[in-house]
């Protein structure tokens, strides 16, 4: 039994070619819309490459340009498919194709909902991406003299400045490595060498952060050293102050930007996909109902088309004992003789 049949006059079967026409076009937009997206989030994961350790982000973006790639190219031939089809002749020099095309479609339009997916599914390896590479740029802030790693100061202070955030995870971050160069210390001063030997491993760890940190809302002038010495400060309490620092961390920050993004790119390549999907529908049934015209050899008459010829079970039988007979053909028969050179023939079931 034909899953989904719908009857088809000669009307209905010539406005279905035309519509499908225009969405076909319309489709070709949308893999402009699909590229650019995927443009547009290769652009931005680009932009703070340096703030990210080395994982595999680029998949999506990647993805989303090729789809719209192929989108382009397979709905521009979709609707040259079907505005001939409008004319029933004409459809004679696309029949031997239109099942390749529905097929490649379908597969198509498969990799546009991978893709949607993609994006729901790109949070874990993000964050752990900006994790680790905050982390880095952090541990060099302070090499303004290195090759390489000098404009890594510069990055990480406009990164706080215009995500409003402070750390990896918070302004403590900033307690546990040495963000100052050497070259600004004077190691002539006993505090500093205090400082420095009391660091197993040599470094001037303060309770501060760079200026970066400071939340500009504040009314009171920004604390930046000594933050957790209440002495140090007038009218201070570091355990119940509300600190004059951003109190977020960079990689929270960046994580919301991404994931906003994402989320929103996700969104609009699932209603692409949609779309898509609605169209290779109704490519289906302009198919079954012309080949079935053909069949019927009046191309006035009435014709059904379908889905699937078969119910879904069916189909997957079927399928599954054509695949299971083409691995009987090359099966040797042992009881001919005793001669194992014969091959046993394949028979259809």
């Amino acid at each position: 039994m034909a899953v989904l049949r719908v009857k088809f006059t000669r009307t209905r079967r010539d406005k279905l070619a035309q519509v499908l026409w225009v969405l076909n076009w319309v489709s070709v937009v949308m893999g402009i819309i699909l590229f650019s997206l995927g443009l547009f989030l290769k652009v931005e994961i680009n932009k703070r490459r340096d703030l990210m350790a080395d994982r595999e982000l680029h998949i999506v973006p990647h993805m989303l340009i090729a789809v719209g790639l192929i989108a382009c190219g397979i709905n521009f031939l979709g609707g040259k498919i079907c505005y001939d089809c409008a004319d029933t002749t004409k459809f004679l020099r696309w029949k031997l194709l239109m099942l390749p095309y529905i097929i490649c479609t379908f597969f198509f339009t498969l990799c546009v909902l991978v893709g949607a997916l993609m994006c729901y599914g790109m949070r874990g390896d993000l964050e752990e991406s900006l994790a680790l590479g905050l982390r880095d740029a952090m541990l060099y802030y302070k090499d303004t003299d290195t090759p390489g790693r000098c404009f890594l100061k510069r990055t990480v202070d406009l990164l706080q400045i215009e995500f409003q955030c402070c750390g990896n995870e918070g302004h403590r971050d900033w307690f546990q490595i040495q963000w100052i160069s050497s070259r600004y210390l004077d190691m002539s001063s006993r505090e500093v060498l205090d400082r420095i030997r009391s660091n197993v491993e040599g470094k001037y760890l303060i309770d501060g952060v760079p200026f970066s940190c400071c939340n500009v809302n504040s009314p009171r002038p920004c604390i930046q050293q000594q933050i957790t010495n209440n002495s140090a400060h007038f009218n201070y309490d570091y355990p119940t102050e509300e600190l004059n620092l951003w109190k977020r961390g960079c990689r929270q920050a960046l994580l919301d930007y991404y994931i906003h993004i994402m989320h929103s790119i996700g969104l609009t390549v699932l209603l692409i996909w949609l779309f898509e999907l609605s169209v290779l529908t109704g490519v289906r049934y302009l198919q079954t109902s012309l080949e079935n015209v053909l069949r019927q050899g009046d191309p006035e008459s009435e014709s059904d088309g379908w889905l699937l010829e078969n119910s879904f079970v069916e189909t997957a039988r079927s399928n599954f004992n054509i695949i299971k007979n083409l691995g009987k053909c090359n099966q040797i028969d042992t009881t001919n003789n005793g001669d194992p050179n014969i091959d046993r023939p394949c028979t259809a079931h």
